[in-house]
């Protein structure tokens, strides 16, 4: 006899070996005893979970000769025709190539026959979802009044495609992924029954990387079997489905975690160059991140993490990464996986994750140092001001309070520094000519600067996502950025950020203008005082103007008003 695969041979005949689905096969095992089974049923869930097979089972059972029963015997004509697929009164319909009018039609008008070989025509549909809305039109009316001597078995991965009036006429059964341990259960059996030799920790990475079905995990252990030589090892498993070593992938975690952002891309490249698939490495990332958040929640929830098993260098790394720290590379790390799909170029933006992850811890630790140093600023200050009020409360003879004040305002001008060098002179003259024409029309062309900033440089309009334009003269423009670290990258003009975005403003507007990065919080401090400074120019021309007036007119004004003077020269 050819050679079948290990899936095929060891598929479930009974429901006893249906892995994972308990609740479903004692349903349906009482329905057979009671005799109260349906005429109709809906079996959805993940691929690999049991559904066709558990249709199956169920065709045998209530065509059994033993019936009614809660098992198929295996052993009658009956239930060893359906299992060879030589009985032509259970038919079997793959929905996905058999998807016209035309088909159910034909169902339509044949099972209104009764059946030849056994007691009930069961109708097996699977992917069922891929059935155009004609066919199920047709379907709708034989799926509510079906002959006595006929059931229907629907299957399919995607219920939400299934119209509710055919699901109405179903009873539903939803089947679950398989736990990783009943598959890994399920592997060593097969793989004693096979005479195979095979390392548990392969068997159970192989159970990991099923993502809960059981199809998937015989069809890559028959795979792997054929790939060794000897024992199946847990490289083996690896060079077979692609997956990185849990070692490289926490060396590289590491390597993050140290912001060595040049180390990290290298051993990126390295592995991608052995053929590695960047986005399952990505995945890994993300699982891996995953895995640290759910053990430092509770290690009780080792049974849900997606490693084989927990060890030292494990447990320790989870202790040194901060909660705060997981939840954000996790959602940037997300957010990558969902543009690496997008693109053509997946390579390109993981290595580019990597390094704004780095960059950014970068900035984080940075802000944290000056923070710590202007929360130790603000001590000594507050600390020289209760000292002043004490000097000031008990004045001592011959020393006067006006230098102590000049030395507590130089001691608070340090907080005001954010540690970013804003050009303010050239802000302020950005001011000076400012108009509101020029800010209206670059806000009306921001969004197509934008959108080509976005086309040409994925990272510049990530940095420059979170800032708008406001203020704007003929020859510059102010950016005000609501993230520090934002403005700071666009200071220091990485990979020349500043010429694109000042060369796209200029192709958009047709102006040449020169940005002005600053934070939002600065800009609201500058912009007050600047306003202030104006204010108070003002007022100083408007009294100079009074001290020029000639004393003998401004008397006269006085005594008959200025509207019956005529001043002459």
């Amino acid at each position: 006899m050819a050679y079948q695969a290990l899936y095929r041979v060891y598929r479930p005949q009974t429901f006893h070996d249906l892995a994972g689905q308990q609740h479903i096969a004692q349903t349906l095992q009482n329905a057979l005893t009671k005799q109260q089974f349906s005429h109709a049923y809906l079996f959805t869930g993940p691929r690999g979970t049991g559904k066709t097979s558990a249709a199956k089972i169920f065709a045998k059972a209530i065509n059994c000769e033993q019936a009614p029963t809660s098992e198929p015997c295996n052993e009658c004509a009956a239930c060893r025709g359906i299992t060879a697929g030589s009985i032509a009164d259970v038919i079997e319909i793959d929905a996905a190539s058999n998807n016209g009018v035309d088909e159910i039609r034909d169902i339509r008008d044949k099972v209104k026959y009764a059946p030849s070989e056994v007691r009930y025509k069961v109708y097996i549909i699977d992917e069922v979802h891929m059935l155009s809305t004609g066919a199920f039109n047709a379907l709708l009316k034989t799926l509510e009044e079906p002959p006595e001597h006929a059931v229907f078995i629907l299957a399919t991965t995607e219920p939400q495609k299934i119209p509710l009036t055919i699901i109405s006429r179903c009873q539903q059964f939803d089947f679950r992924r398989i736990p990783s341990s009943e598959i890994f259960q399920r592997l060593r059996f097969v793989v004693q029954d096979q005479h195979l030799e095979a390392e548990d920790e392969a068997l159970q990475l192989i159970a990991k990387a099923s993502e809960g079905g059981m199809r998937d995990a015989l069809s890559v252990l028959d795979q792997t079997a054929a790939y060794s030589e000897a024992a199946i090892t847990i490289q083996d498993v690896l060079d077979v489905t692609g997956m990185v070593a849990d070692q490289m992938i926490r060396e590289l975690i590491e390597l993050l975690t140290e912001n060595n952002a040049a180390a990290a891309v290298g051993k990126i490249g390295a592995l991608l160059d052995q053929g590695k698939d960047p986005l399952r490495l990505m995945e890994q990332m993300i699982y891996y991140y995953r895995d640290l958040l759910l053990y430092q929640t509770s290690p009780q929830l080792e049974e849900l993490l997606s490693r084989p098993r927990v060890d030292d260098a494990f447990r320790k790394q989870a202790d040194t990464i901060a909660l705060g720290t997981i939840f954000q590379v996790i959602n940037q790390l997300n957010r990558a996986f969902l543009d690496m799909k997008r693109t053509n170029h997946p390579r390109i933006l993981l290595e580019m994750a990597i390094v704004h992850l780095c960059e950014q811890s970068e900035v984080q630790a940075t802000n944290i140092e000056a923070g710590a140093g202007s929360n130790e600023l603000a001590k000594r200050v507050d600390a020289l001001e209760r000292q002043v009020k004490l000097m000031s409360s008990t004045p001592q003879p011959g020393v006067t309070q006006q230098p102590v004040q000049q030395e507590t305002k130089r001691a608070r001008a340090p907080r005001r520094n954010s540690g970013l060098r804003i050009p303010t002179a050239h802000i302020n003259r950005v001011l000076e000519d400012a108009t509101k024409e020029d800010l209206i029309e670059l806000r009306s062309a921001w969004a197509k600067v934008m959108a080509k900033i976005r086309s040409e440089n994925v990272a510049a309009h990530a940095w420059m996502l979170e800032s708008q334009p406001v203020a704007s003269s003929a020859q510059g423009f102010v950016q005000a950025f609501k993230y520090d670290f934002h403005c700071q990258m666009v200071m220091e003009n990485k990979n020349n950020l500043l010429g694109l975005v000042q060369s796209i403003v200029q192709d958009v507007t047709h102006k040449q203008k020169v940005m002005y990065p600053i934070p939002e919080d600065a800009w609201k401090k500058l912009k007050k005082a600047y306003i202030e400074r104006s204010k108070s120019n003002q007022d100083e021309d408007s009294d100079g103007e009074k001290k020029e007036e000639d004393p003998m007119i401004a008397e006269a004004k006085k005594l008959v008003g200025p509207d019956l003077l005529d001043i002459k020269d």
